[in-house]
């Protein structure tokens, strides 16, 4: 079969590949439509290796068409699904637990089930679970016109938060406000840190970090519960340990990726019966940028490198590929 592999000057390039051979637990599905993320760009750079166990080639979440499914499965084959992977979804195949597939959401595209696993269950994950956001509660998201962002705005209101978020663009801000966002923050003119003091978050879902992070911990409310996602602004942060006392808040990791099958099929589970409903009754939808060919990957991955994207960058297959 045909997919997006790294070369070895670590430029994407299409290749054939063997096509996989689903283990009884696994289900197989022809790949309509594949979500770009930054974690793939990492993994072009040789930052960051798929799970034991997963291709070689990048690619979190798909959709497409079940080919193959184990005995006894809940799925048949020709069913619409998506499914979240530790890589290989830049490809024609992939082979999956069946665990980590879900149903195609109904009123949803190829294109638009490809945008929903990846950052749909980090965003589910951290607000429920990790972040334990209640109704009334302000949240606060860095980076809100990535597709994670929108994500994370539509599920918060959903919630019954207040959001707070930081944009790049005027319309970067028209995206975010369209989703739900109640204020708006442009980091190119606004000093976060204080701007955030006007509207204390409890909590905070941050792929950034860097050096501003001891500043916007102070501006959070008591008992707040900051989490690192990403570290775009650096990995590296220097935090007065006074800060947790006086404000008992918490700075909390987390990382989708290194949680187990298990865990991550529960929170699909968890994503399928409570956000499901809300994408296919139009109150919650994936936020797509651009869609282009499997083949144009590099492209993609620009867009994302130079954060020109507001929402989702998707790559798709015709049918009849596989």
């Amino acid at each position: 079969m045909k997919a997006v592999i790294i070369g070895k000057d670590r430029k994407l390039q299409l290749a054939c590949v063997p096509s996989p051979e689903p283990r009884p637990d696994q289900v197989l599905i022809d790949i309509r439509a594949a979500g770009v993320n930054r974690a793939d760009l990492l993994q072009v750079d040789g930052k960051y290796p798929p799970p034991p166990g997963w291709p070689d080639w990048p690619g979190l979440e798909c959709a497409g068409v079940v080919a193959e499914a184990p005995a006894g499965s809940r799925f048949r084959k020709g069913d619409k699904v998506c499914a979240l992977l530790g890589g290989g979804g830049y490809a024609e195949q992939v082979a999956v637990p069946e665990m980590l597939v879900m149903p195609l959401p109904e009123n949803c595209s190829f294109a638009e089930g490809a945008a929903l696993p990846e950052v749909f269950a980090t965003a589910y994950l951290n607000l429920t679970e990790v972040g334990r956001l209640r109704a009334g509660e302000t949240l606060f998201m860095q980076a809100g016109a990535s597709g994670l962002g929108l994500a994370v705005i539509q599920l918060a209101k959903q919630l019954g938060a207040k959001v707070v978020t930081t944009v790049g663009s005027e319309a970067k801000a028209e995206a975010v406000r369209a989703a739900g966002a109640d204020v708006v923050i442009d980091r190119k003119r606004e000093n976060v840190p204080e701007a955030l003091k006007r509207c204390k978050p409890d909590v905070a879902i941050d792929c950034v970090g860097g050096p501003l992070l001891e500043s916007c911990l102070e501006a959070m409310n008591r008992g707040g519960r900051w989490i690192i996602i990403a570290t775009l602004g650096g990995p590296e942060v220097s935090v007065s340990l006074r800060t947790f006392m006086q404000l008992h808040v918490s700075l909390i990791g987390s990382t989708l990726r290194s949680r187990t099958n298990e865990q991550k099929g529960e929170i699909l589970r968890q994503l399928e019966g409570r956000v499901w409903p809300l994408i296919a009754a139009g109150k919650v939808r994936p936020s797509i940028h651009q869609v282009l060919p499997l083949e144009e990957a590099e492209t993609a991955h620009a867009i994302l490198r130079e954060q020109a994207n507001i929402g989702k960058v998707i790559l798709t297959l015709p049918e009849g590929n596989c």
